[in-house]
């Protein structure tokens, strides 16, 4: 298979991001090597542009905040119901496509640290793109969800059925904390999680294991669906992550 002209991260801030390097690791074991890796750094949808359309050939990107949502109407791509937002992005021949991997990496993440949805009830704070995707993952996956009030609450959607009152949590997550790595208040649960992460985070971190699960989600889904036999495990990956930071 043929890999694109280009991957990487879009979005502010992304000097941190491991995207990139997620790419060439996923790449090389499937036999891809050769696009470029960028960090094309935009605060808002007019720079993005300006930027990507400089760019000849194909492009696949993972996209963060402030991007997750403007794609759609200026590029045409929608995410899942009720998520509403986009966090990868992919252009063929000039054409977009895109989805949103967030609710599915953190799925697959928590059943790599042993919590199985279906078992467990989550406790989240925020209601912006990456806690509707969640939820909604959450929910599909037969998971309880509580909510507490952040700088935005969780409207209603397909995850409706799943919010329970109360009562104990087995993990929880506060997505209003600030991206980069900033710190989340204590949300009472057996554990908390982050999916915020800075400079030389490792790949220890639950926030890594993350970005690498919705990362290899992107891969199934959306940028190589016909690879999807010979991507390496969520396991593997994060051995070969934590190998290249020694390395480095």
């Amino acid at each position: 298979m043929t890999g694109p002209a280009y991957w990487g991260i879009a979005g502010h801030p992304i000097s941190h991001s491991l995207t990139p390097r997620l790419f060439e690791l996923v790449g090389r074991h499937v036999g891809i090597e050769g696009p470029e890796a960028v960090f094309i750094d935009a605060d808002g949808i007019e720079e993005f542009m300006s930027k990507v359309t400089k760019m000849e050939g194909d492009v696949w990107l993972s996209c963060t905040a402030p991007l997750k949502h403007s794609p759609q109407d200026r590029l045409g791509v929608s995410g899942p119901e009720g998520v509403n937002a986009i966090n990868q992005l992919k252009r063929i021949d000039g054409e977009w496509s895109g989805t949103s991997t967030d609710g599915a990496g953190f799925v697959d993440s928590c059943r790599h640290v042993g919590v199985e949805p279906s078992e467990s009830t989550l406790r989240m704070r925020g209601g912006g793109s990456a806690a509707r995707s969640i939820a909604a993952a959450w929910s599909e996956a037969g998971g309880r969800i509580s909510t507490v009030a952040g700088r935005r609450e969780l409207v209603d959607g397909p995850w409706a059925d799943s919010i329970v009152e109360g009562g104990d949590a087995d993990i929880a997550i506060d997505l209003d904390a600030i991206p980069g790595g900033g710190e989340s208040i204590d949300l009472r649960a057996k554990i908390q999680v982050s999916i915020s992460y800075g400079d030389g985070a490792s790949f220890e971190e639950f926030a890594v294991k993350m970005v690498a699960a919705q990362h290899l989600e992107a891969w199934r889904v959306l940028f190589a669906p016909d690879k999807s036999e010979e991507l390496p495990t969520l396991s593997l990956l994060l051995e070969l992550l934590g190998a290249g930071s020694k390395d480095a």
